[in-house]
């Protein structure tokens, strides 16, 4: 599976939530909602999630394997510092 699309949709200056970002795959399958987060000790990038009846976040859609994680992490997140470089 190749990333196809990087799209910022917000940048936001929150103390944490950084930016939301749209990832399109093969171009053709979009996954919206990706949230940048500053951690404290990084950037780093939460899939869409939701609130079970527990009141717990799961996450609705996420990497299966820890290499595409970091991979797909890395791509978000240099994108998200272009975008940034440039405004």
């Amino acid at each position: 599976m190749t990333v196809t699309e990087i799209k910022i949709r917000k940048l936001l200056d929150e103390p944490r939530l950084k930016g939301i970002v749209s990832v399109t795959f093969d171009d053709m399958f979009a996954v919206h909602d990706i949230k940048i987060v500053k951690g404290d000790e990084r950037l780093f990038v939460a899939m869409p999630s939701r609130r079970d009846d527990s009141g717990t976040y799961r996450d609705i859609v996420h990497p299966m394997t820890r290499d595409f994680r970091h991979e797909l992490e890395e791509d978000i997140l240099e994108a998200y510092r272009k975008s940034t470089s440039s405004s």
